[in-house]
């Protein structure tokens, strides 16, 4: 996992998932249609995107085809970086 993903993860597992193996939490678990974020929680996670990265996350993009893995966020955050 990289620096990015396992920041994303670091989060996930400290907000949403206190006590939970963290080996059980990977790139590739679904987190919106698995029932780990909903609605409140993805709005949470846009903002802490927004401030730790700093990226600007669009409306559009706190769907579960933008959010719905650790892999996939990752992938939106990088898209957004400075080259």
């Amino acid at each position: 996992m990289d620096p990015i993903e396992q920041t994303i993860k670091d989060f996930i597992l400290e907000s949403y998932l206190l006590g939970a193996d963290p080996s059980q939490l990977t790139a590739d678990t679904p987190l919106i249609t698995g029932g780990i974020l909903d609605s409140l929680a993805t709005v949470q996670l846009s903002l802490f995107l927004e401030q730790h990265f700093h990226v600007e996350i669009a409306p559009h993009e706190t769907a579960t085809d933008y959010l719905d893995t650790i892999a996939l966020i990752g992938q939106l955050v990088r898209s957004k970086l400075p080259s």
